[in-house]
C-alpha cells in the first residue's frame, strides 16, 4: 500500500513534467508535441481518478520522498480536497490542450505552448499535494515562471505590459510568502504543515505566530486575487489567447484559495479570533467589487476576469465561517467554478472566432448564425449566475446555507445579492453577442465549420456536460464535499497520515 501511495502521489507531478521536458525536446514537431500532451493529460486524468478512489473511502495518504522520516524531507499528501483538485486539474489540462488545436491565436507560438502548459500543470498539482511550506513556495514559483511564459506567447505591447504587471505583483506576494516561511521556521523549527499544526500552539510568543499567520494570509490572498490585492488579474488575463486564459482562470487563483483553506484549517484552526471576521469582510468586498467591475465592462474577457475575482469571495465565505458545512460549500464551489470559468473563456474564444471580436459593441446576430454556440455559452453562464438546476446553484446554496446556519446573515445576503448582478453580466454578454442584430457595416467572419469547429466546441461541450452532470446528479458531489468539509475541520486524519499514529 505504501508503494501504491508513492506512485499515486507522484504521477500527477511526473506526467506533466514528462510533457514539459518532452515537449521542449520535440518543439520541431508540433504533431509529436500534441500527441505527448494528449498522452500526459489522459494519463494524469486516470492517475488522479485513482488517487480520489483511494482517498475518498480510506482517508488521507502521505508519501515521504527519498524515504526521509517525517517531518524531514519532502512530503506529498492528499486528502479529499487535494485529490479532487488534482483530478479537476487533469480535466482542465485535457480540455485546454484540446482547445488549443483549434485556436489560431497561438499560431507560431504553439511549440512553446506545450512545454509551458506541462510546467504550469505540474506546478499546480505540486502545490495541491505539497505537505510543507517551503515546497509549496517552490511550486508557486514553478507556476509563476510557466504562467509568465504563457502570458507573453504572441503578445503585443499590451500583452507584454500585462505580463510585467502580473509578474511584478506576484513576485511581491511571493517575497512576503518567503519572509513568512523564515519566521515560521524560526518559531517552530519545522516547515512541515502537519508538524507546524502540532508545534505552533506551543510557541511561547503567540504574537509572532499571529504575525506569521497575517503574512501568509496576505501572500495567499494576493495569489487568489482577494480584495484589495486583485489588481494584477484584470490587468493581465484579458490579453491572453483563449486556451491560456482558460487554464489561468480555472487554476491559478484556486491554488491561492487552497493554500488559505489548508493553512487556516490545519495550521491555524480557530486559534486566532481575528481571522474569521477579517476574511469575512474581505470575502464580501471581493464579491461586490468583482461583480461591479464585471457589470461596468463591455469586453467579454474583461467581464469574465472580474467575475473570477467576484467568485473567489464565495470560496472565502467557507474559510471565514469555518464550519464543516461552510468548508463543504467552499470545496464544491471551487470544483464548480474551475469547470465553469475555464468553459466560459473557451466559449469566449469561439465567440471571437465566430463574431470577429471580444467587444460586445462589435458583436451581434450569433444566435442566428450559430445557435449551438449560443446554447453552449448559456450553460456555464447561467451556472456561474447560480440558476437551478446547474452546478452553480447547489454550490451557492451550500455557501448561503452555511452563512444562515452560522448566523453570518450579512455575509449570506451579500453572496445572494452578488448572484443577481452576476446574472445581469452573463445576460448582457448573451443578449449583445447572440440576440441583438449584427452591427451595420461590420463584416461577418467565415462561419465555424469542419475540424476548426470541432476543436473549438468539443471542449466547451464536454465541460458543459460536466456542469450539467454536477447539477442534475448532485448527491454524490455534495456528499463528497461534505465529507471533505468534515475532514478539513477535524484535521486529525491529515496529521496522522503525515506523522504517523492514530487519528
Amino acid at each position: 500500500m505504501a508503494r501504491l501511495a508513492d506512485w499515486l502521489l507522484a504521477l500527477p507531478i511526473l506526467l506533466p513534467l514528462l510533457a514539459c521536458a518532452g515537449g521542449a525536446a520535440l518543439r520541431a514537431s508540433p504533431r509529436a508535441q500534441r500527441a505527448l500532451t494528449a498522452f500526459a493529460a489522459l494519463a494524469m486524468l486516470f492517475a488522479s481518478a485513482a488517487l480520489v478512489a483511494v482517498v475518498h473511502p480510506g482517508g488521507p495518504i502521505a508519501s515521504q520522498m527519498g524515504d526521509w522520516a517525517p517531518p524531514f524531507g519532502i512530503t506529498l499528501v492528499a486528502d479529499r480536497l487535494a485529490a479532487s483538485l488534482v483530478l479537476i486539474t487533469a480535466v482542465m489540462y485535457a480540455a485546454c490542450a484540446l482547445a488549443a488545436r483549434g485556436d489560431a491565436e497561438l499560431g507560431e507560438a504553439e511549440p512553446l505552448w506545450h512545454p509551458l502548459l506541462g510546467a504550469l500543470v505540474m506546478g499546480v498539482a505540486g502545490a495541491f499535494l505539497a505537505g510543507d511550506l517551503f515546497n509549496l513556495y517552490v511550486w508557486f514559483e514553478v507556476m509563476l515562471i510557466a504562467s509568465f511564459g504563457l502570458l507573453v506567447l504572441n503578445a503585443g505591447a499590451a500583452g507584454r505590459d500585462a505580463a510585467v504587471k502580473y509578474a511584478v505583483l506576484n513576485l511581491v506576494a511571493t517575497s512576503v510568502f518567503l519572509i513568512a516561511i523564515g519566521l515560521a521556521y524560526g518559531l517552530a523549527g519545522t516547515l512541515n504543515l502537519a508538524d507546524l499544526a502540532r508545534r505552533l500552539p506551543e510557541v511561547p510568543n503567540q504574537g509572532a505566530v499571529a504575525a506569521v499567520a497575517f503574512l501568509l494570509l496576505a501572500a495567499f490572498a494576493a495569489k487568489a486575487a482577494v480584495f484589495p490585492l486583485f489588481f494584477w488579474l484584470p490587468a493581465s488575463y484579458h490579453t491572453a489567447p483563449a486556451p491560456v486564459g482558460a487554464i489561468f482562470a480555472a487554476l491559478l487563483t484556486k491554488v491561492g484559495v487552497y493554500a488559505l483553506i489548508r493553512l487556516f484549517t490545519l495550521v491555524f484552526p480557530g486559534e486566532l479570533p481575528w481571522v474569521g471576521p477579517l476574511i469575512g469582510i474581505a470575502a464580501a468586498l471581493t464579491m461586490v467589487i468583482g461583480v461591479l467591475g464585471a457589470a461596468a465592462h463591455w469586453e467579454i474577457r474583461r467581464i469574465l476576469s472580474f467575475h473570477i475575482i467576484s467568485q473567489i469571495g464565495y470560496m472565502l465565505v467557507g474559510i471565514a465561517i469555518a464550519t464543516p458545512l461552510a468548508l463543504a460549500g467552499a470545496v464544491l464551489y471551487m470544483l464548480h467554478h474551475i469547470v465553469v470559468k475555464a468553459n466560459l473563456f473557451l466559449a469566449a474564444g469561439a465567440i471571437r472566432r465566430a463574431g470577429g471580436s471580444f467587444s460586445l459593441a462589435a458583436l451581434g446576430g450569433l444566435w442566428r448564425r450559430d445557435p449551438w454556440l449560443g446554447l453552449l455559452f448559456a450553460i456555464p453562464a447561467l451556472s456561474l449566475a447560480g440558476l437551478p438546476p446547474l452546478s452553480g446553484f447547489w454550490a451557492k446554496l451550500l455557501v448561503a446555507r452555511s452563512g444562515f446556519e452560522a448566523e453570518w446573515y450579512w455575509l449570506a445576503a451579500v453572496a445572494l445579492g452578488t448572484g443577481i448582478l452576476t446574472l445581469y453580466s452573463m445576460l448582457k454578454i448573451w443578449l449583445e453577442a447572440f440576440w441583438k442584430a449584427a452591427p451595420e457595416g461590420v463584416a461577418e467572419p467565415p462561419a465555424l465549420a469542419g475540424a476548426e469547429r470541432l476543436w473549438l466546441l468539443a471542449p466547451v461541450a464536454a465541460l458543459g456536460l460536466v456542469t450539467l452532470v454536477i447539477g442534475l446528479w448532485t448527491e454524490p458531489f455534495a456528499a463528497f464535499a461534505l465529507a471533505a468539509g468534515e475532514e478539513l475541520r477535524a484535521r486529525d486524519a491529515y496529521i496522522a497520515a503525515v506523522l504517523g499514529g492514530t487519528p
